[in-house]
């Protein structure tokens, strides 16, 4: 296990001590999920306030945070100190070796095994990673991957072509050139969920992007890392969901509706199809359109555009009477 003192973390990331510099950390973590003897991370304004609230031992944030009883290391750019740090304490991340493995196309006797559960299906050229555990009768058809530690439940179905904690989307900019953030989570896959053909899952950065029990997934949808979905929910085709986005249980999203990273939608909302939801949305809520709004006024709005044309050529002929009229005026003047 990997250690480092605040004092010396603080050293190989050219970042500066706030508080007990003695204080020992083995693992990195998000900074809802982090653990005492974990090191976590601020970027985003938004999660300040989890400040006086994480469990981690220390936190790497930004020059300008404000002071707390907790310890920090202030960086230039906490997102690239965090890439780094997860470089420092997760330093064996898994990296296949070169060349073609001979078991890369799995057959029938890959359905023995201490980690995959009874009655499970894996059809040909599918991919079951290192630590992965599978609940019994679940079905891989062909060609699915599911990579290093994810954990798929019982009873799931993932069509041709799904791909499980692919890594997350995730690059720290530095003096003008992006680096690389390993990605050490896994996805976690809960029972009775069904996804679509090529449907994409990444893996979080730290912790779990997770997929609630009972939700149904179809094809060609990106979910991105550290998102939560709930259980019972509905996905449409193509839809896209950014990073650390999170959905109640019983959310409907229609077919190519995206949603931006870091919100919430809550219990039995709804978003129609095409929309971009660009901020949360309340439980119970219908959405459409972009920028996604109330459902009702959405409505209300297409309507008066379909009106368009008509208003545009009676103001056109508005506009001509008055002109006409002014016209007529300046003449009687003249007279």
């Amino acid at each position: 296990m990997v250690t480092r003192s605040l004092t010396e973390l603080a050293a190989e990331l050219k970042g500066q001590v706030l508080g007990d510099g003695s204080i020992v950390v083995s693992d990195v973590a998000g900074i809802r999920e982090a653990l005492p003897g974990d090191i976590t991370f601020i970027a985003n304004s938004r999660y300040d306030a989890y400040l006086d609230e994480t469990r981690a031992s220390a936190v790497i944030c930004a020059r300008d945070t404000r002071q707390t009883r907790m310890p920090l290391i202030l960086v230039d750019n906490p997102y690239r100190a965090f890439q780094q740090a997860v470089r420092i304490f997760r330093p064996d991340r898994d990296r296949p070796a070169p060349g073609v493995h001979p078991t890369a196309v799995i057959a029938a006797d890959a359905l023995l095994g201490e980690r995959i559960g009874q009655r499970c299906v894996i059809v040909a050229h599918g991919y079951v990673g290192p630590r992965v555990v599978i609940g019994p009768d679940t079905c891989l058809y062909a060609h699915v991957t599911v990579r290093e530690d994810c954990v798929i439940g019982a009873r799931c179905i993932l069509h041709p072509g799904v791909v499980i904690g692919a890594d997350g989307f995730g690059f720290a900019l530095d003096q003008g050139r992006y680096h690389k953030v390993p990605q050490v989570g896994n996805v976690i896959i809960e029972d009775d969920v069904e996804i679509g053909a090529n449907t994409t899952i990444d893996r979080a950065t730290t912790h779990s992007t997770r997929v609630g029990a009972g939700t149904k997934i179809d094809n060609l949808v990106q979910i991105g890392h550290n998102v939560v979905i709930g259980q019972h929910c509905i996905i449409v085709a193509q839809v896209g969901i950014s990073g650390s986005t999170e959905l109640a249980d019983h959310v409907t999203v229609g077919g190519q509706a995206g949603l931006v990273g870091h919100i919430t939608v809550g219990k039995g909302a709804m978003v129609a199809a095409q929309s971009g939801v660009t901020k949360s949305v309340p439980a119970d809520t219908v959405v459409s359109g972009y920028p996604a709004i109330p459902h009702g006024p959405w409505k209300r709005i297409q309507a008066m555009l379909q009106k368009l044309p008509q208003m545009f050529q009676r103001l056109r002929d508005v506009e001509e009477r008055v002109q006409k009229l002014e016209r007529e005026d300046a003449e009687e003047r003249v007279r």
